[in-house]
């Protein structure tokens, strides 16, 4: 049986392939995009196996503006269920996984700041 597809937006460390081979053990597919009425921060990531994986201590996160001139730009992916569950994995506690309408108007998940 074949997984279903998932679509999953980054903005930021999941376009890296070092991040993709290392979570998902393959370099994923995706377009461009972009996500209406966001703004994008620096956070300072402490886990030092995501540090390692990224190669980066500050990594990017949104939050919702609900300004339609905010906007953030990046890729979404087709990924499958077990995928979004490594993308979970990988992302630390200070982000959660929520559904969106981008900018294209396909529905993704995304990872936001935790509030």
């Amino acid at each position: 049986m074949k997984d279903s597809v998932e679509f999953l937006f980054s903005y930021g460390t999941l376009q890296l392939e070092s991040v993709q081979l290392a979570s998902f053990g393959r370099k994923l597919k995706g377009g461009r995009d972009a996500m209406i009425g966001f703004k994008k921060d620096l956070i300072e990531i402490t886990d030092e196996d995501v540090i390692k994986k990224s190669g980066e201590r500050f990594h990017p996160v949104v939050s919702e503006t609900n300004i339609p001139s905010d906007e953030v730009e990046g890729v979404v992916f087709d990924i499958t269920k077990k995928e979004l569950l490594s993308a979970d994995q990988y992302e630390v506690s200070d982000y959660k996984r929520v559904s969106t309408r981008l900018k294209s108007g396909k529905v993704s998940w995304v990872y936001v700041k935790s509030s």
